[in-house]
């Protein structure tokens, strides 16, 4: 059970971020991040009223809290790594959360066998590898170095949170929907400081038209993320965090390949090179 939600946290966080960069080439990605979270929002509020969910308010949710404080954080500085670029040594780097959940699992007492730590290893090279790495020395701003080691941790440090905010289904239908609006509180000031710098939160020469028209795109980029979040609380919660971190963090190679099936984009070597390690980690990890 690990392996198959962890897997599918991967194929919904992949998809969820392929959205998200063609959206974010028609409005700010701080955009992005709010309307699709205020479409989750909606979504989860229904389901915590529908299950009676607010019931089962602890002190965990405070977890739930952090990871909301910590997400758009991640995200935004990924998003201007990007930015700044190259890509090439932004996407792999970033995947390096891994490390945090898997730090966390470890310290938590977990011990994987020998064919475990392998596929571990393996997973995690075809992972940065699936990024496709620029190995020529393309240079690199500092900043850029910066903000993405920021996003990494920050993306670990959410997949560790949410997997402590809850013990129960409806527990966490409601430690979503905190970490959701947690999330919207925290774009919305970011937006708002940002209208106040005369920066626009849409594009120049367009409305909130411009939104009603790329309404369905947000809403599935919200919801992908809310159910990846959701499938990664459950596979941890059901098997080793070690194992349920590594999987789930395969969602570059799920990008990469929608990517290539949608907008005809050619894999490189090394990201053909690094698919094949992370599914020879997975096969290695199921295993043992």
């Amino acid at each position: 059970m690990t392996a198959l939600f962890a897997l599918a946290t991967a194929v919904l966080w992949g998809l969820a971020d392929f959205g998200g960069g063609l959206l974010t080439r028609k409005i700010p990605a701080l955009t992005v991040v709010v309307v699709s979270q205020v479409v989750a929002v909606a979504v989860l509020g229904a389901v915590v009223l529908g299950t009676g969910a607010w019931h089962e308010a602890d002190p965990r949710l405070w977890f739930a809290v952090a990871a909301g404080l910590v997400g758009p954080v991640a995200m935004l500085s990924f998003y201007k790594a990007l930015a700044l670029g190259p890509m090439g040594v932004v996407s792999p780097l970033g995947s390096l959360g891994v490390v945090v959940p898997v730090s966390a699992g470890l310290m938590l007492g977990e011990r994987p066998g020998p064919g475990q730590f392998a596929g571990i290893a393996v997973a995690v090279v075809g992972i940065v590898l699936a990024g496709g790495p620029e190995l020529r020395g393309a240079p690199v701003q500092r900043q850029a170095v910066v903000l993405t080691l920021v996003a990494a941790f920050g993306f670990g440090a959410v997949m560790a949170l949410i997997a402590q905010a809850s013990t129960t289904l409806t527990g966490l239908f409601l430690a979503l929907f905190v970490q959701r609006v947690t999330n919207v509180a925290v774009g919305g000031a970011a937006l708002w400081v940002q209208s106040r710098r005369a920066v626009p939160a849409l594009p120049e020469g367009t409305g909130p038209r411009i939104l009603w028209g790329l309404l369905p795109a947000l809403a599935f980029v919200g919801l992908a993320d809310v159910a990846a979040n959701g499938t990664y609380s459950v596979a941890a919660q059901n098997g080793p965090v070690t194992m349920a971190a590594v999987l789930s963090s395969l969602y570059p190679v799920i990008t990469a390949l929608a990517a290539f099936a949608v907008l005809k984009e050619r894999l490189r070597t090394v990201q053909a090179a690094g698919a094949g390690l992370a599914l020879a980690g997975t096969v290695l990890l199921a295993a043992g």
